[in-house]
C-alpha cells in the first residue's frame, strides 16, 4: 500500500473541473460492472492527524486525484495528487482537536466520485492530575521496578527492606506492594521457597496477573510455573502480551522468548544489547528495544511471530530524520500504523515499517527517560530521572510537585484515568527508598 502524505491547501478546484469538462471523449462508457471506483475508510486519527485508507477498483493508473477537505468551519481545501498503487495510506496532518472534517477523493479523468467520509479529531487531555506519593523502605536499598494498574489496585514490584517488629533491619525483603483501593499491603513472593528481586509484572486483568514469568496469580492464589531451561540464567525486563497464550518476554544479552500458554520458546534476536522493553500492536507485531551496558549501542526490532527483523542496530550518538537516535529505552503505542518511541531524551514517532524513521519528536525531557506506558494517543505518560511527564496530544508537560534531584523513577503505567509512576529515592550511598507517585 502507497503511503501519500497530504498537506492541505487551497487550489482552484473550479478550474480543474472545468478544463476537465471541456475535454471531448468519444470512448463509450464501460459496463456498470466495471466503472473505477474510490473507497474512502478512516483508519486512525489523533488530535491533529488523519490516515485515510483510500481502496480503488477499475481505476487507470496512474491517475490524477483530488482530495477535497470540508473544514468545520465550512470552508473548503483541496490537494491535487498522483495515485500510482491501487490502494494508498492518505495522511493528513495540521488539524485540530476535537473538529470534525469531511473528506471526499475524485478522479476527473476516471469519472469517479469516492463516498463523503466524515473524521473527528480526539480531543485534548487535560494536564492537571493530583499525586499522591508513597515511599517504603526502612534500610539497605529499597526500589520499585515495575508497576501495573488493574481496575482500582495496584500491583508494584522491586525489593522492599523493613525494620523488623523489634526495629531492627530485618534482611528478609519484600518484593512487591499491593493496593486494593483504600491501603498498601507489603508482599513477599516465594519460588521454591527463596526470595528473589521481581523485576517485571504485567497484568491482563485481576485474575491475570504474571510476576515475572515465574509466578501468575488468578485472583486467589499465586501460582509458581515451572523455569524452563532457556529462561534459567538471565534477567527478565519486561513483559507484555495480547493474552496469556501469547506472552513476550525480554531481558539482558538480546534475550527474548515466547509464551504459547503451554510452553516457552526462544527467539533468536540477531542482537546482545539488553533488551530493556516490549510492546505490541493489534497487528499482531511486537516491538521490542533496548541498548548496551555503556549505553553505546542500542537496538529497535520488529517481531512477528517468531521472526526478528532489525529495524536498528548501531551507535547510540548516530542521528536520524536529525535526532539522536540516543539509548533506546521504551515503546508503545495503540494502532498499526506507528509507534511512540522512547529514548533517553525525548519520545519520537516511529513509523510500522522497517526502516527507522525518528518522524517527530512530541516530548523532550527534562532529564533521562526510562519508562513509557498511555491509554490512547491524547495520554500518554513518560517517566525518568527526577521527573513525570505528560503529552496530552498537542503538548507535553512535566510535574514539578514530583521532582527530586535524587529521585528516579523506572517505569509508568496508565489504565483509564490512573497512573503510577515507581522507582526510588536515594537518600544516601547506602539507604534508599523505594517509592511510588500515583494520580487519578
Amino acid at each position: 500500500m502507497e503511503r501519500v502524505k497530504t498537506k492541505l491547501s487551497y487550489f482552484l478546484f473550479l478550474i480543474i473541473l472545468l478544463a476537465a469538462s471541456s475535454c471531448n471523449t468519444t470512448e463509450p462508457p464501460p459496463p456498470d460492472g466495471d466503472k473505477p471506483t474510490l473507497l474512502l475508510k478512516l483508519e486512525d486519527v489523533s488530535c491533529t492527524e488523519a490516515w485515510i485508507e483510500l481502496t480503488t477498483t477499475n481505476l487507470q493508473l496512474p491517475a490524477t486525484i483530488t482530495l477535497k477537505q470540508i473544514n468545520p468551519t465550512g470552508d473548503t481545501l483541496s490537494q491535487v495528487s498522483i495515485l500510482n498503487t491501487k490502494d494508498s495510506l492518505l495522511y493528513i496532518d495540521s488539524l485540530l482537536p476535537n473538529k470534525s472534517y469531511q473528506y471526499q477523493v475524485s478522479s476527473i479523468e476516471n469519472l469517479a466520485t469516492s463516498n463523503e467520509l466524515n473524521v473527528t479529531t480526539m480531543d485534548t487531555t487535560s494536564h492537571s492530575l493530583t499525586w499522591q506519593v508513597f515511599t517504603f523502605g526502612e534500610h539497605s536499598h529499597s526500589r520499585l521496578n515495575d508497576v501495573a494498574i488493574v481496575g482500582n489496585e495496584i500491583w508494584a514490584v522491586g525489593e522492599i527492606y523493613m525494620n523488623d517488629s523489634l526495629g531492627n533491619p530485618d534482611p528478609n525483603a519484600y518484593n512487591a506492594v499491593h493496593w486494593d483501593g483504600s491501603h498498601w499491603e507489603l508482599k513477599r513472593l516465594l519460588y521454591q521457597g527463596g526470595f528473589w528481586v521481581i523485576r517485571s509484572i504485567f497484568a491482563f486483568n485481576e485474575n491475570d496477573i504474571w510476576f515475572s514469568a515465574f509466578i501468575r496469580y488468578d485472583g486467589q492464589n499465586f501460582i509458581e510455573l515451572p523455569i524452563p531451561p532457556i529462561l534459567i540464567g538471565w534477567s527478565i525486563n519486561k513483559i507484555w502480551g495480547s493474552n496469556s497464550s501469547d506472552l513476550y518476554v525480554v531481558g539482558n544479552n538480546g534475550n527474548i522468548a515466547w509464551y504459547n500458554g503451554s510452553q516457552w520458546s526462544r527467539i533468536e534476536s540477531g542482537t546482545d544489547v539488553d533488551l530493556l522493553d516490549v510492546w505490541g500492536t493489534p497487528d499482531g507485531t511486537v516491538w521490542a528495544c533496548g541498548y548496551s551496558g555503556d549505553y553505546a549501542i542500542s537496538a529497535l526490532l520488529k517481531i512477528t511471530g517468531q521472526s526478528v527483523e532489525k529495524i536498528y542496530e548501531g551507535f547510540s550518538s548516530n542521528q536520524n530524520n536529525g535526532y539522536y537516535v540516543g539509548p533506546m529505552s521504551g515503546e508503545w503505542g495503540t494502532g498499526n500504523i506507528r509507534i511512540y518511541l522512547m529514548n533517553w531524551s525525548g519520545i519520537y514517532i516511529q513509523a510500522n515499517s522497517s526502516n527507522l524513521f525518528l518522524e517527530k519528536e512530541i516530548a523532550k525531557f527534562s532529564d533521562v527517560g526510562f519508562g513509557i506506558d498511555g491509554t490512547d494517543d491524547n495520554n500518554i505518560f513518560s517517566c525518568g530521572e527526577g521527573f513525570v511527564g505528560h503529552w496530552n496530544g498537542t503538548n507535553y508537560t512535566e510535574y514539578p510537585e514530583l521532582f527530586k534531584s535524587s529521585r528516579t523513577f523506572l517505569n509508568v503505567s496508565a489504565k483509564r484515568n490512573t497512573v503510577a509512576a515507581v522507582g526510588s529515592d536515594y537518600n544516601s550511598l547506602i539507604y534508599s527508598q523505594a517509592v511510588i507517585a500515583v494520580a487519578k
